[in-house]
Formats: structure tokens, sequence, C-alpha cells
């Protein structure tokens, strides 16, 4: 497979507008308060009867100091003690959960993600993993996809030994960028010999995977300014990075109120600094996998999109598609057959719904068999950038020049920019397209005329 990716300004500035991430399809604002525990609870036992294996995650919220670009659904605060209380509810939410779950189903993937997991001290990460292993069937050998999010302010060589010993493999560092005029800028004052120490002790104690999350678009950035942060990121020889577009979005998220429009990149720089982000790591040998990530070529990620059977849920890219993801603590999202479920927003209500013994979901949607289908097409078109029109037909029984008609009509244009290629045995998302892939997704998003106005996605560039 052609991993390669072209920056085509011209094309960039014709399909830049807004549109969903598909984490979800259908997405969040689909999500609706008629679906309840009992509609959770027959999607949970009729995925018993298939015996995939699940994964696992579990959010947490807290952070020590808020990151002024954050878009994310934590809570500040120094009070530690706040930990407490959370984690004595998510543990009950765990018994509650795994009494769902038949106990032989085995758990391929777990990932803790926040906030900052690495918030909880470190009695509190062995607590936490030791209730999971009470009521989930954890794997033993090290063969499972068992990952954290770390902010390397939070933990020392000790911490990062504690979590290898009780079971995780694979860590995300979130960076941002080592520009201290930057970090200034969005309150994330990281020094580099921070982020460093995380990763020399992830090796010497035997993580498999580390991964880098940048953003672009911050205060104060340049195209130079970033390269600098980007060599040292491929010094260290990160296996994954993901480098986000900031979303400028203050009326949304009142963090983002605290920085100053001004010291924005324009939205020329910006570009200037994504084309020269993409050369980079190009040079530096990492191939594009889609919607921000970068990794190297004989990383997983990068193996499974050749093979065909990479995958992309709410945590993002994966190899293990056959999962069923069971998903706890507040704003959490499950994904178990064919439905969504989301937890409850607010400690207050998680812990309401916690203490009358009752799983904290608030809302979701099942899915109609459209909505399987829609799901399953872009799911191979923003994993895999192809569509194979006789595998969908054969999944579905379906035709599909009669079924996806309307949507065939409105690619020729595409076609004739140059974002793919179209025949009478599929869809190939080209390299000038692959930044694109959104664009080309939405064509197939039944919901998105709907919701184009108002409805708060981010640009897609």
């Amino acid at each position: 497979m052609d991993q390669s990716l072209i920056f085509d300004l011209e094309l960039i500035n014709k399909y830049d507008y807004a549109g969903p991430r598909y984490t979800s399809y259908p997405t969040a604002p689909q999500f609706h308060d008629k679906f309840g525990q009992s509609e959770y609870r027959q999607a949970a036992e009729l995925s018993n009867h298939t015996g995939r294996p699940l994964s696992l995650y579990f959010h947490i919220p807290f952070c020590d100091t808020v990151c002024f670009y954050c878009a994310c659904n934590k809570i500040a605060t120094k009070d530690r003690g706040m930990a407490i209380g959370y984690l004595q509810h998510l543990y009950r939410e765990i018994a509650m959960q795994g009494e769902v779950f038949s106990r032989d189903r085995q758990v391929e993937q777990l990932h803790w993600g926040g906030g900052t997991p690495t918030f909880i001290s470190h009695d509190q990460m062995r607590e936490l993993m030791e209730v999971t292993r009470e009521h989930f069937n954890l794997l033993d050998d090290d063969t499972g996809e068992y990952s954290i999010e770390i902010d390397p302010r939070e933990a020392t060589a000790e911490t990062i030994k504690l979590l290898r010993d009780i079971g995780f493999n694979r860590l995300s560092l979130g960076v941002q960028d080592l520009d201290p005029r930057v970090q200034k800028a969005v309150n994330r004052i990281q020094s580099e010999a921070e982020t460093l120490a995380v990763l020399e002790a992830a090796r010497k104690y035997g993580f498999r995977s580390m991964s880098i999350d940048l953003i672009y678009g911050l205060p104060f950035q340049t195209a130079d300014s970033f390269v600098r942060t980007l060599d040292r990121i491929i010094e260290v020889g990160a296996d994954r990075l993901s480098v986000f577009n900031y979303a400028h979005l203050p009326e949304k998220f009142k963090p983002q109120r605290r920085i100053a429009e001004d010291d924005l990149p324009s939205p020329g720089e910006k570009l200037d600094i994504l084309n020269t982000t993409i050369e980079h790591l190009t040079e530096a040998g990492y191939v594009y996998i889609g919607m921000d990530h970068f990794a190297r070529p004989d990383d997983e990620l990068a193996v499974a999109q050749r093979e065909g059977s990479l995958y992309r849920n709410f945590q993002g890219y994966s190899t293990h598609s056959d999962c069923d993801l069971v998903a706890m603590g507040i704003t959490s999202i499950s994904m178990i057959g064919a439905v969504y479920s989301q937890n409850m927003r607010t400690l207050e209500d998680y812990y309401s719904r916690i203490d009358s013994n009752q799983l904290p979901q608030f809302r979701g949607i099942e899915l109609s068999r459209d909505d399987l289908i829609r799901r399953d097409l872009i799911t191979q078109l923003i994993c895999n950038f192809e569509l194979n029109y006789k595998s969908l037909e054969s999944r579905w029984d379906i035709r599909f020049s009669e079924y996806f008609a309307d949507e065939l009509d409105r690619l020729p244009g595409m076609v004739q920019d140059g974002l793919l290629r179209m025949d009478s045995g599929g869809l190939q998302v080209l390299p000038s397209g692959r930044l694109l892939i959104r664009n080309i997704c939405m064509v197939f998003d039944t919901y998105l005329p709907a919701e184009r106005q108002g409805s708060g996605f981010s640009r897609v560039i």
C-alpha cells in the first residue's frame, strides 16, 4: 500500500471547512436521552453471546493545572483528595459493569485517559488495576495493548516502573511544544528534561510503544520553532506522533479565552507549520496514518494499515477491531455491538447514579442497519484510504451502486480535484486527498446536512 502524502495548498483551502472527526458514526450529536440502562444491558447480553474480547477505558478527569488550549472533559484542581471519592465510585461502576459482561471475555485492550491519569497516587494506581482485575479477565502474559496517557510533569522514573509492573506496556506523552514561550502562553510549563526523563524510563523498563502528542497552531508558533520541537522528538525515537490542529473555540471552551487571539499564527502560518511538519516527519521515515497521526513504518498501526486491518474508535486508531469497548468514569463513551452509550458528565450526577446502584449512562444511540453500513464504509475510508465495493456488498447484502447512488453522484468533483480515484471496483484515496479524508467521509454521512448549522465541529485542517 502506498502510504505517501501530498500537501496541496490549493485543495486544502478549497475543502477546509468544519466537519466531524469520526471517532464514531453516527457522531455524538445524534446521541439521545431515550437510550438508557435497559438498552445498554440488552446490547451487553447480545455481545456476550459473540464471545468477542473487550477493550476497557477509564476516564480520570483531574488535572493539577489547566492548559489554556484544552478542550477535554477535565476538572482542574490542586486537591488530590478529590480522587478518593471519585475512585470509590469508579470501583463500584467497575463491579457493576463486571456483572454485565461475561467473565470469560478477555481484555485485549485497556486504556487510562483524562484529564491526567497520573494525577492519582501510586497506591491508587495499583489499587485501580487490582479492582479491575477482580471484575474483568485481564491478560497476564503482556500480549494485551494496555496503555496510559502520561503528563511528564506528574511522573517520575518510579511512576513509570510502577505502571510497567501493574501491566501497562504502552504510553502516550502530552508534550504539545518544547518552546518555553509557547508553553508559557498556554500555561503548560514542561521542561525538555522532564519529557526526556519519562521517555528514558519507559525504554529502561520495557514499554513496547511510546507516542507523543504535539499541537500546531498555538500562540507564537512558527514553522521554524516547531521544527526544533520535532527534531528533539525525532531524536528520542518516538514510535508514534499525534500532531493535532489547535481549534480556537473560546465561546465553547472557557480556558481558551485566556489565549490572546493576536498571538495565534495566521491561517497561512498554520498551514506552513503543517506542511513543514509533514515534510520533516516524512524525511525522518515516518508514514502518515491519517487524522493527525504519524508512525514508524514498522509500527503496528502502519503495518495494520498496509494490511487493511486498521480500526478507529473513541481512543483513536487501533489494531483491535473485534473488541467491544466498555468505558467507565464520567463522560466516557462505550461502544457495545450496535450501540453507543455515554456516562454522566458531572461528578454530582455520576455519584448520584452510582449511589443509587445504577449504571451511570445518560444518553446513547442504537444504530440502525443503515448506520452500521455507513459506519463500516467510513471506517474503511478513514483507516485504510480505500473502499472495495464487493467486500461491503458481501458483508451487507447490498448493491453499492444502488444503495449509494446519491453519494456517488457527489464524488466526481473530488475525483476531478485529485482527492480520490473511483472505478467500478471501489474508491481509492490519493496522496493529495489524505489530509482531506474527513471531507470524503462527510459525503456518506446522512446526518451531516442537518447538523452543519452551529454544529461546533472543528475545521478539517
